[in-house]
Formats: structure tokens, C-alpha cells, sequence
């Protein structure tokens, strides 16, 4: 397979990070976006620092990589915040930083990148919702409500983006191990886990084996598309 650009945010931590080392590990070039620095070092990596949810940041990022690169094959926006509260209890300044990093920024993000993945032969955009979604999980009210706009911007832009061959498609994770549930308690991550098909952790693999479907040329007719690990409906 020929080596991809592979534009990744929130890559610093988490399924991020395990996105980044997937793809360098297959020889592609990767483009790493965090707010924090990243402790990944590769001549085929390049990091950013960079708030998602600022136009100004993202039109930085995207000038730079233009000009290192020319062009871009993948864009997987999976940067995103929670804050887990109780619908009553949510400060309103909560609700704003998290719709603005976690829509806005993906909403920045795939408009930002549009001129450069209509380069690539195999255009793709994949999107992080959640599981917390289609559950409607009780305390986590902003956070499953900017998901859910994340999952219906994807299947707009997959109308509307694909006539430019670009296909937009999103992934919903269960719960993984990682630094964005590390502040849940394990009696509710038990049950959110007795609410699937299959009951049991989700690990970064199962996200990399996801996205590398969605990535598979064969897959240029599967878009619009949300698939939640774990046998959720």
C-alpha cells in the first residue's frame, strides 16, 4: 500500500496517540494536533500544538502542512473532552468548552481540510463519537449532546463532500482505558459495560482495526456510516 498523509487530533494521549504509532508503523507520514507536545519522535512524524477549536489554529496547521506536504489522504478528528456531571448540576461554561472542542473542532477541522484531501485518490474522514450516545448516559448530558452533532455532521458532509470522493464516516467507542474515563468510577463503567452486546472493555485495537476498514480503498462506497464497538444498536 502506498504511504498515506494522515492528519490525527488529540494525538498526544490515548487513542490518539495509538493512531499515530498504528499508521507510523505501516510507513505513513502522520500529522499529529494536541494542545500538549507529544513524546513521539519519527522522521515521518509531524506535530502540532494547536486548540482544535480555534479557527486561527487550525488555518496555521493546515498552511504549514500544505506547504510541507501538498496534500492530504486522511483526516481522523478524535480530539474531545467530558465532563461528567449531572444535567442540573453542568456549569454553563462546561457545556461551551466542550461543544467547542469537541463540534467545533471537528466541524473546523474536515472544513479547513477539504482542498487537501480533494488531492487523494482515496480521500477519507473519520470522525470519534461515543456510545454515550445511542445510550442516552445519564450525568453525561453535554458531552453525548456534542457527540451526537458530531455524528450528524458526519452524514451531512458525506452528501455534500461526496462528489469531491471523500468519504465521512464515524466511530463510537465503548469504554477504553484511557485518560478521558480515568475520572469515572468503576461501578458505572460495569454498568454502561452490562449495556452491551458484548461485555467487556473495548482496547485501542479494536479502534485501529475500525478505522483501518474505513481506510481500506475496497471501503470507497461505505459512507455516512456511525459503527459503535461493543453490539450497540
Amino acid at each position: 500500500m502506498q504511504a498515506r498523509n494522515i492528519m490525527i487530533t488529540g494525538a498526544s494521549r490515548g487513542i490518539g496517540k495509538a493512531l499515530v504509532e498504528h499508521f507510523l508503523a505501516m510507513g505513513d507520514t502522520v500529522i499529529g494536533v494536541s494542545r500538549s507536545e507529544s513524546d513521539i519522535t519519527s522522521d515521518n512524524y509531524h506535530h502540532y500544538l494547536a486548540n482544535v477549536a480555534l479557527d486561527a489554529d487550525a488555518k496555521r496547521v493546515f498552511a504549514n502542512v500544505k506547504k510541507q506536504l501538498g496534500a492530504l489522504d486522511v483526516l481522523i478528528n478524535n480530539a474531545g473532552i467530558a465532563r461528567m456531571n449531572a444535567f442540573a448540576l453542568t456549569p454553563v461554561d462546561n457545556v461551551q468548552e466542550i461543544m467547542n472542542t469537541n463540534f467545533m473542532g471537528t466541524f473546523i477541522f474536515c472544513q479547513k481540510a477539504i482542498n487537501l484531501l480533494r488531492k487523494s485518490p482515496n480521500a477519507r474522514i473519520i470522525n470519534l463519537s461515543t456510545v454515550a450516545v445511542p445510550l442516552n448516559l445519564a450525568g453525561e448530558a453535554a458531552y453525548a449532546a456534542s457527540k451526537s452533532a458530531v455524528e450528524t455532521l458526519t452524514r451531512i458532509m458525506a452528501k455534500e463532500l461526496g462528489s469531491f470522493g471523500i468519504t465521512c464516516n464515524a466511530i463510537g467507542p465503548s469504554p477504553i482505558a484511557t485518560q478521558l474515563i480515568s475520572g469515572v468510577g468503576e461501578e458505572k463503567i460495569n454498568k454502561l459495560i452490562q449495556q452491551q452486546a458484548i461485555k467487556k472493555m473495548a482496547k485501542l485495537e479494536d479502534v485501529t482495526n475500525l478505522v483501518d476498514f474505513y481506510l481500506n480503498p475496497n471501503s470507497h462506497m461505505v459512507t455516512g456510516q456511525v459503527i459503535y464497538l461493543g453490539g450497540i444498536s
